[in-house]
């Protein structure tokens, strides 16, 4: 298989739940806000032998020129994004599923942003997201897909896609967040999402006080560590700066 990272930028965030770009090359990082978290946001595009995936969708941003960012870095790696086969969402946060949906910044109406891709969404995140109603979930990024036909609403808490692909519900990162192993030739991709998202979060005994169980979280990162080194993953890391891929 085939990975390659989809980097949207580099942004802080704190309470706000507001992204603000970072350029690292030029800003210090003493310079950030008081009690923000840096982190990079970048979706993952995965090529096996059956179909393209594309593992969460960014923030959703459009270019100066009107054009998808997500469509564009997709573009810039050789894939035309109507060739996205599937896309796995592991939560609905607005960083990681801003691109489900496209807008027209010169109609303002709004697309599915790949339609030919069936989408694998976990029904009681999208469920628990539509009724919140906080900061971290913009629904109008998401709302379109109770219409689309080709969405697979996830209702366990662990299964199969298509028998290479598996996917775990941990209630971690999010109440109803989701995890996926991809697995081909002896190969396996581990996506962790924000359960996971760095690399220094795996190493450390680290309680984050911004997910939905903390704890949980820490202690699987603890377990999927030791298993990855045992069996060799290839880790993703959606917030990663300097190694969002990584094999132990």
């Amino acid at each position: 298989m085939k990975i390659i990272p989809l980097s949207e930028g580099s942004f802080t965030i704190d309470k706000t739940k507001v992204f603000v770009p970072f350029d690292t090359s030029t800003e210090a990082l003493n310079s950030r806000p008081t009690g923000s978290l840096l982190v990079e946001i970048q979706p993952f595009v995965i090529i096996t032998n059956n179909d393209i995936i594309l593992i969460d969708t960014g923030l959703g941003y459009n270019l100066p020129d009107g054009t998808s960012q997500l469509h564009t870095n997709l573009l810039n790696a050789g894939i035309n994004p109507s060739q996205v086969t599937k896309v796995l969402m592991s939560h609905l946060h607005k960083d990681h599923a801003g691109g489900i949906t496209t807008k027209n910044t010169v109609t303002g109406e709004q697309f599915i942003a790949f339609p030919y891709a069936t989408y694998f969404v976990q029904q009681r995140e999208f469920e628990y997201a539509m009724q919140v109603g906080n900061a971290s979930y913009v629904t109008s990024d998401f709302a379109l897909l109770e219409e689309f036909s080709k969405v697979v609403w996830l209702d366990n808490d662990a299964g199969y896609i298509d028998d290479y692909i598996r996917y775990e519900l941990t209630g971690a990162h999010s109440k109803f967040h989701q995890t996926f192993w991809i697995e081909e030739a002896g190969e396996i991709a581990f996506f962790g999402g924000d359960d996971a998202p760095q690399l220094q979060q795996m190493k450390s005994r680290f309680v984050a006080k911004y997910d939905f169980d903390g704890k949980k979280c820490m202690e699987l990162r603890m377990k999927w560590w030791e298993q990855g080194h045992a069996e060799n993953w290839t880790f993703l890391f959606y917030h990663d700066i300097g190694s969002p891929i990584f094999t132990r």
